[in-house]
């Protein structure tokens, strides 16, 4: 049996409630969720590296993760763009993923026009499945896509979060967003 990826856990205090941060000691982003959503952090750590493929212990993300994190919630929009993220996930999961990363700060995109941008036009309700399945929230923008009619979604964070963190990111502090078409 392969020795267990080591995942630290990092605390960090933001606007919208306390975050939990997972990062391997490579300084990788593996998961992100909110405190009162741990136990499914776990799970889904489960889901993707297995019951016994996988350590997490409390401890200080390498690398300045956190920091980096810290500043988006400030106002540096930029600063979660770069931060290196490693997922496991399927191909297509992971491809809705990527997408995700592309789609602009302050700009949102509805389920179709994400699946017709990466290829697979009528795959919708799997984008919207992988975009459920996300676990990196807010680094990889999942709140960023919409219904087709411009109304909030989903979120696994709570709709309250979705809405401040497109209010934050289109600096209007009100819901009227731009939608982009990414194609």
């Amino acid at each position: 049996m392969p020795e267990p990826l080591r995942f630290l856990l990092d605390h960090l205090h933001t606007p919208i409630g306390e975050m939990l941060v997972a990062t391997d000691t490579e300084g990788n982003l593996r998961a992100i969720d909110w405190a009162e959503y741990d136990p499914r952090m776990t799970r889904l750590l489960q889901r993707q590296y297995g019951k016994h493929g996988f350590t997490l212990e409390e401890g200080r993300a390498p690398h300045n993760l956190t920091h980096a994190i810290e500043k988006y919630f400030a106002g540096d929009l930029t600063a979660l763009d770069t931060l290196p993220v490693k997922t496991a996930g399927t191909p297509f999961q992971r491809k809705v993923w990527n997408a995700l990363r592309k789609i602009p700060c302050g700009a949102t995109t509805s389920y179709g026009r994400l699946a017709a941008q990466i290829g697979h036009p009528t795959a919708v309700r799997a984008v919207g499945l992988a975009n459920g399945s996300n676990p990196i929230g807010v680094v990889v923008p999942c709140h960023r896509v919409i219904g087709s009619n411009g109304s909030l979604t989903g979120y696994g964070g709570g709709i309250h979060r979705k809405s401040w963190l497109l209010n934050h990111e289109s600096g209007t502090g009100k819901n009227d967003r731009r939608q982009e078409t990414l194609f």
